[in-house]
């Protein structure tokens, strides 16, 4: 059975291949951003920002795994991931204030000390010990995906004056090669933890020099940048609010958002227990397919909103919603027994990481278009609350029931989630189909929007 995981992988890595060669032709070439001192700004940004993504997601594959290893129960590791979850959605509020206060470049390097230790955490088989490295565990995927990118936003315009249209030149490279290394690292952390037959902790280890050398590297290279110090998260949330209550589409946008990524959120701690089961399967290796899937689902999004398709953001994101339904519904019907229909479980993972590649980049175009600049921050951080409140209230359900019929519930539940944010998106498509600034759709707003295509699935 083993090896129709590899097969699975191997066709996945080929039709991503062949899509990134179909919109490698229809791009156009790139007349701008090879000023060779932008060119060397990048590179040093890249080294300590590429080697941070690596380290995150060499965890990624074997975290349920490790805990299971460990002897804890379904319900316990639950209680580990809310942890983790709760963790990040706290910080991520005042992640901008932190970096505004006291730093960018000493943010990132806090990053790369409390992901080691939260990496260390995993060498123990104390309770209390892993909650403590799941919670830092959490707190640094916060200051992963904002400080990193808010460093190079302010170095790129304000210290170093390159045109503003050249950050998505970045943007679009870090995009391709973060994929990339997701890839590669599902790899990498299979043949450690399997092959080489050192562990599910072995994956954790492997990070920590990453981490430690990506924070060498911004130490002795990074300036240090700061922004305005009398921003107030209170009030930067509260006008967020104001203006999701006093438009219909931000609500709209942010019910959509809250419900799917809530879904994803599960799906996180969901698919190991439900694919590892015996004969046990690489989960590497799978975790590299997934990957794979949502490149696929960027590269089609790229696909369908140029010529001669040019579907609109909004069809596009309903299409994801509805794809990743119709996975998870199938998902109701494969956890009747994990190993009888595990095949029909994983096809519909791979389907619903394809959604999620279809989802991240569309919808990013739609906030970019429906959010006001000024108020993103906290408009944003509104629409974490209920993602988080919902992942988390569901996991504790599932706390009390680790049987497949638990499992089985919590993907009833997420149909009725994901139902429920597609009858948003079909009300959010009727209201905004004359608008033209939503429905024309370029090349550029794929490249600035698919960045955080693959955010989702890397809190672990």
């Amino acid at each position: 059975m083993n090896w129709m995981w590899f097969l699975a992988f191997i066709i996945l890595i080929a039709i991503c291949g062949a899509l990134r060669h179909v919109v490698l032709r229809g791009r156009p070439k790139e007349t701008t951003g090879h000023n060779p001192t932008f060119v060397q700004f990048q590179r040093k940004y890249f080294i300590a920002y590429f080697l941070a993504l690596a380290s995150d997601w060499l965890q990624g594959p074997y975290l349920y795994k490790l805990y299971y290893h460990y002897g804890f129960l379904e319900p316990q590791i639950a209680v580990l991931y809310v942890c983790g979850f709760a963790s990040s959605v706290v910080l991520g509020t005042a992640t901008s204030t932190m970096a505004n206060h006291y730093g960018r470049k000493k943010l990132c390097i806090t990053f790369s000390i409390i992901y080691s230790i939260s990496c260390l955490t995993k060498l123990s088989r104390n309770y209390g010990l892993l909650i403590l490295g799941r919670i830092l565990g959490g707190m640094s995927t916060s200051l992963l995906f904002t400080a990193y990118e808010a460093w190079y936003i302010h170095e790129h315009v304000e210290s170093n004056d390159f045109p503003k249209e050249w950050v998505s030149l970045t943007f679009s490279k870090a995009t391709f090669w973060n994929g990339v290394l997701a890839i590669v690292a599902g790899v990498v952390s299979w043949l450690f933890a399997e092959l080489l037959d050192l562990g599910p902790v072995s994956p954790f280890m492997i990070a920590i020099p990453l981490l430690l050398t990506s924070g060498a590297v911004i130490a002795s290279s990074w300036n240090e940048n700061t922004g305005s110090k009398k921003v107030k998260i209170s009030k930067s949330c509260m006008e967020g609010l104001r203006h999701i209550v006093n438009s219909r589409r931000m609500l709209l946008i942010g019910i959509m958002q809250s419900l799917f990524e809530s879904v994803m959120f599960i799906f996180i701690f969901i698919w190991t227990p439900v694919l590892d089961v015996q004969p046990y399967p690489p989960l590497g290796i799978i975790f590299s397919s997934f990957m794979a899937c949502i490149m696929i689902g960027s590269y089609l999004f790229e696909i369908l909103s140029r010529e001669p398709f040019r579907i609109p953001a909004y069809t596009i994101v309903n299409g994801s919603i509805l794809l990743g339904l119709i996975a998870i519904s199938a998902c109701v019907c494969s956890t009747k027994s994990y190993h009888d229909y595990r095949a029909v479980s994983y096809t519909s993972f791979l389907l619903l990481e394809v959604a999620c590649g279809l989802y991240f980049p569309s919808m990013g175009f739609l906030r970019g278009r429906i959010l006001p600049e000024a108020h993103r921050a906290g408009i944003m951080n509104w629409f974490r609350v209920p993602l988080n409140l919902i992942a988390c209230i569901l996991l504790m359900v599932l706390h009390g029931d680790s049987s497949s019929t638990g499992t089985q519930h919590m993907f009833i539940i997420c149909s009725l989630l994901l139902a429920l944010a597609l009858f948003c998106g079909i009300r959010f498509a009727n209201m905004v189909k004359d608008d033209e600034n939503l429905k024309v759709e370029t090349l550029d707003a794929g490249n600035k929007t698919e960045n955080g295509s693959i955010e989702a699935v890397v809190v672990h």
